[in-house]
């Protein structure tokens, strides 16, 4: 090699050529350090004792970098950059800014995600809480089903169909301490975010993570880190850059560009991190290797002899860096509930109408804040409570859903002196925002606001009779109704004769059928909550 070979460096601001001196190397001795080389076969591992070096997973191709020469070439002083313009001669040196890749987790090919944080986490829009888990199912329209239990295998505490179908740590940001990361259940923990699709009709699983939380696992998977107190970290500098190039220039899959096996590089998650490589990547930040432009899938392996110079142009490449999209790892939080979550002794005497009210929101969602405890429907089919902006009614067949008062007047004609002043404007109850109609509400009817021909809030998918407690234990468990508020206390309880007594779309204890739902043409249709689910490489 010619001393006045040169390596570029580009940047999105322009190019400009510093020389760099080529290492002139001859083959280098398959004795490091004066110890022979460990290997069984094809593979080997790094020895631990200083001086010593064995190849992570085997020898690989021999291909671009030698891991091997490159730990003995830092010994010898020579930096990355050299390093690198040995192996790669002709390559450039490039920058590209924060990027989020994504990842496929072969071992958890054809499974569910099922996923924790120790700290909480998001999943479809919402956030979960310190230690429960989201269990995650691949929708064919590239959503995901999602079902949140306490503890990977504790009670269902919601469940919901989402069009993001990924679970977010609680901060976006790169770096983030342990409790935020996410922990497979019965597994490993990884930063960044956790998602699911269908590749052929087979579930896969995702790793969306900022591009230098990924290089510090590969990194002390692929080299030693204890290279770095041997002399050597300079060929941990190196390493870092031909990573990050090769996951770059990589394009495998619809639903994520690289993999985390030998197939690709080597990426196990956070459970080998190591300070000594993190600084490594941080050394390197955004740095990338180049031919013609653009970023070089540049191949490494653990050859024991030193290997030898590539030929990059038969490399694969990648996009430019000027074409690379800068991105977040996840979206931002949603804003914390101004009041604090219910206690456990509080959820245990929920009813389901409280249950769906915390749901949309409570106090802060488009119904209000509640008016007077919950009330009986004719012939005991449900129970209902009246908000400021309108009503939650709770029936076995229909479970938990908002109303507008109309529709409560259909059920329930005596209850119009109860009604608040908001009642006259015919308000309108919508969905809270970033959540999806599951049924159909009661009440719809030709001409009726848009927001209720679209179904109100979705229903939670849990019947009332799953709900903890009575309804209202102060009423007597008798078939006689209770009279259904103050305002009329000479009204007679309501019988079977009175037709208006028994809501439409529930059950008629006195014939158990089940009547249409009221302003539905298809009684049958029922909202309900979705369904549990069942659940030698390149770069080395």
């Amino acid at each position: 090699m010619r001393a006045d070979t040169k390596i570029n460096r580009s940047t999105r601001r322009g190019t400009r050529r510093r020389a760099v001196p080529m290492i002139k190397t001859a083959p280098l001795p398959v004795l490091v350090g004066g110890t022979a080389l460990a290997l069984t076969g094809a593979f080997g591992l790094w020895q631990i004792l200083p001086g010593q070096v064995a190849p992570t997973v085997g020898a690989g191709h021999g291909r671009g970098m030698s891991q091997v020469g490159a730990f003995d070439s830092a010994r010898e002083g020579r930096s990355a950059e050299e390093i690198l313009g040995h192996y790669y001669p002709g390559a450039d040196l490039g920058q590209v800014g924060p990027l989020t890749i994504g990842v496929r987790l072969q071992a958890q090919d054809d499974a569910t995600l099922d996923t924790f944080a120790a700290a909480g986490a998001q999943v479809a829009g919402r956030m979960i809480g310190p230690g429960e888990a989201a269990h995650l199912t691949p929708l064919p329209d590239g959503g995901a089903n999602v079902v949140v239990t306490t503890g990977c295998d504790g009670e269902v505490l919601w469940q919901a169909a989402t069009d993001d179908p990924f679970v977010y740590p609680l901060d976006p940001a790169p770096g983030r301490p342990a409790a935020e990361h996410l922990t497979l259940c019965g597994g490993t923990a990884y930063r960044g975010a956790l998602g699911v699709a269908l590749e052929g009709g087979a579930y896969r699983t995702v790793n969306q993570v900022d591009l230098d939380d990924y290089l510090a696992g590969v990194l002390p998977a692929e080299m030693q880190a204890n290279w770095a107190d041997q002399g050597a970290f300079e060929a941990l500098r190196a390493q870092a850059i031909a990573a990050r190039s090769y996951a770059l220039a990589e394009n495998r899959y619809d639903y994520a560009q690289t993999c985390d096996t030998t197939d690709c590089q080597v990426y196990p998650g956070t459970v080998k991190e190591d300070s000594r490589t993190t600084e490594a990547v941080a050394a390197t930040a955004g740095t990338v290797l180049l031919r013609d432009g653009l970023i070089l899938r540049s191949e490494y392996s653990a050859a024991p002899d030193g290997g030898r110079p590539a030929d990059i142009e038969t490399f694969a490449v990648g996009p430019a860096p000027g074409d690379l999209v800068e991105t977040a790892p996840a979206p931002t939080a949603p804003t914390a509930p101004t009041r604090p979550d219910p206690t456990i002794e509080a959820l245990a005497g929920e009813t389901a109408i409280d249950t769906e009210y915390r749901r949309i929101g409570g106090p802060e969602s488009t119904i209000g804040a509640p008016i007077g405890p919950e009330m009986i429907l004719p012939q005991r089919a449900g129970t209902y409570r009246l908000y400021t902006n309108g009503v939650i009614v709770a029936t076995k067949t229909l479970g938990a859903q908002v109303v507008d008062f109309s529709t409560l007047l259909q059920l329930v004609p005596e209850v119009g002196d109860q009604l608040p002043p908001s009642a006259s404007g015919q308000p309108k109850v919508t969905t809270p925002e970033g959540t999806a109609p599951s049924g159909v509400a009661p009440g719809t009817q030709p001409g009726a606001p848009a927001q209720a021909a679209a179904g109100g809030a979705p229903v939670l998918g849990t019947s009332p009779e799953q709900a903890h407690g009575p309804a209202n234990p102060a009423v007597p468990p008798h078939p006689v109704a209770a009279p259904h508020g103050p305002a009329n206390p000479a009204a007679t309880p309501l019988g079977p004769a009175n037709p208006v007594a028994a809501p439409r779309g529930s059950v008629n204890p006195a014939t158990d059928q089940q009547a249409p739902a009221v302003g539905s043409q298809n009684p049958a249709v029922v909202p309900h909550g979705p369904a549990i689910a069942p659940g030698i490489h390149d770069g080395e």
